[in-house]
């Protein structure tokens, strides 16, 4: 498997700042698609997680875009504020646009806990942008503990279709916490739940092989989330 390339991406705002994005392309034959990435607040684009999803979802035939938000670019630890963090995820959206084709016949938006829920910010913000639907890897509904502070008033506001991928045993919002929320969303929204998953997906034994296979299983499920939302929407 090639290497992704580097994109680097501009913030308006004539400060001069900048991120870089990888794109990695899709393996033969696509699906025609291309899915952004957003990281979590700890890790950035270069983690573990963030390289395997990619790879893997490349290889199953979306074009998969990740980048850093500026606070991880700089390498600093603490994440920007929100408004910073969704300016630099709408910047990625509109260099993708202009240099992945496939982004511009289909283009999903997402990511790992907090890029997910910027992800989700950014669409609830701007009806008019076009987007086929967001894959969102363990949504942060709420700090862990405290159930009562949850982050799911702008969801509505989205008004396209969601992949929540969600481990069963995720502090930062369970399954069940999740389904009445999905359930009430138009258009239809999907959930799918990793058994013994936490919030990053990993199960609560080690064993490499059934890691790999709920690993797996999650990306098809993605993939084809994307590919069934893709054909939805050129009906």
């Amino acid at each position: 498997m090639k290497n992704p390339s580097e994109l680097r991406v501009r913030l308006d705002g004539g400060t001069g700042a900048a991120t870089t994005a990888l794109v990695y392309s899709a393996a033969e034959p696509g699906v025609d698609a291309a899915l952004i990435l957003g990281h979590g607040a700890g890790a950035g684009q270069r983690s573990t997680f963030m390289v395997d999803f990619a790879r893997a979802l490349s290889a199953l035939g979306a074009d998969v875009i990740t980048f850093n938000f500026l606070y991880t670019e700089h390498r600093r630890k603490i994440p920007d504020r929100a408004p910073a963090l969704e300016a630099c995820y709408r910047a990625v959206i509109d260099a993708v646009r202009g240099e992945v084709a496939s982004a511009r016949r289909a283009l999903f938006i997402g990511g790992k806990s907090m890029g997910g829920r910027i992800s989700t910010q950014v669409a609830a913000a701007d009806p008019q942008l076009i987007l086929a639907g967001l894959v969102l890897l363990g949504y942060p509904l709420h700090p862990p503990g405290k159930p009562e502070q949850r982050r799911d008033k702008h969801l509505p506001a989205i008004a396209r279709p969601m992949l929540f991928v969600q481990g069963s045993r995720d502090a930062f919002g369970t399954p069940p916490e999740l389904t009445p929320i999905i359930g009430s969303l138009q258009p239809a929204s999907a959930l799918h739940v990793v058994q013994n998953g936490d919030h990053s997906l990993k199960l609560s034994r080690k064993d490499p092989a059934a890691q790999a296979a709920a690993y797996a299983e999650a990306q098809r499920a993605i993939i084809s989330f994307i590919v069934q939302t893709s054909r939805a929407g050129h009906r």
